[in-house]
C-alpha cells in the first residue's frame, strides 16, 4: 500500500493514488501484511466473489485468490487499463485460471454500480482517494449479509492533515461511525487498514 505514484489527479479531477500492498516476506504463510489480512478475510468469509478497486500488479488479486473457495472469482477494477497486462501476467505465472478473474478497465464509481446487488462477500478498495465516503456507499450495496469491505492506506501520515484526501478520509470514519448497523475494526498494518461489515 505504499504509493506508487505522487498524488495527483485522477479522472474527473479527482484526487486519486494507487496503493501497493506490501506482502511481507516472500513465500511466507503466516504473516501480518495487508495482503495476509486480505487473505485471512477471503478464508474466514469462504468467499465466491470479490471486488477489488485498483489492480495495480495483480499481487492483491492473487492474495485474495488464494484465500477464496477454489472456484471463487475476483473482480478488478482499474482506471488504467495498462496495468491490466502486467496483472495477467502475475496472475498467470501463479497459475491461476483466467477463469477466475475479471478485470475491468474503468472509474470504478461508475462502474460499481453496474455490479450484482448482495452478490459480492469482500469488497477491497486498493486506492487512495477523494471518494472515500463515495466506494463506502458503492460497496455497501454489493456485499451480501456478513460481507466485508476493506479500505487500504487509512492511516493520516505527513504534514497535510487538511488536504482533500485527510478531508474524504475523515468524512468516511464519521460515515462509519454514525451507522449502528456498521461494525468497523482498524488494523495497523501497513499503512492501515480499515475493515467494516454490517449487521445481519
Amino acid at each position: 500500500m505504499i504509493p506508487e505514484t505522487p498524488l495527483g489527479a485522477g479522472p474527473a479531477g479527482r484526487e486519486q493514488t494507487p496503493l501497493r500492498m506490501p506482502d511481507g516476506p516472500q513465500g511466507t504463510s503466516v504473516g501480518a501484511s495487508p495482503l495476509h489480512v486480505l487473505r485471512f478475510l477471503a478464508a474466514a468469509l469462504q468467499a465466491k466473489a470479490a471486488v477489488e478497486v485498483g489492480t495495480g500488479s495483480g499481487e492483491t488479486a492473487l492474495w485474495l485468490l488464494r484465500g477464496m473457495v477454489p472456484d471463487g472469482v475476483v473482480t478488478s477494477i482499474d482506471a488504467d487499463a495498462s496495468v491490466h497486462r502486467e496483472a495477467r501476467g502475475t496472475l498467470r505465472d501463479a497459475g491461476v485460471p483466467a477463469s477466475r478473474t475479471r478485470l475491468i478497465a474503468g472509474r470504478a464509481v461508475d462502474l460499481m454500480p453496474r455490479l450484482t446487488e448482495g452478490g459480492y462477500d469482500l469488497v477491497s478498495v486498493n486506492i487512495a482517494t477523494t471518494e472515500y465516503p463515495q466506494y463506502l456507499e458503492l460497496g455497501l450495496r454489493l456485499l451480501r449479509p456478513g460481507g466485508v469491505i476493506v479500505f487500504a492506506g487509512t492511516q493520516l501520515a505527513g504534514p497535510d492533515t487538511r488536504g482533500a484526501m485527510a478531508q474524504a478520509l475523515r468524512e468516511l470514519i464519521r460515515e462509519v461511525q454514525s451507522d449502528d448497523t456498521l461494525v468497523p475494526v482498524t488494523l495497523p498494518t501497513g499503512p492501515g487498514l480499515l475493515a467494516i461489515t454490517k449487521r445481519t
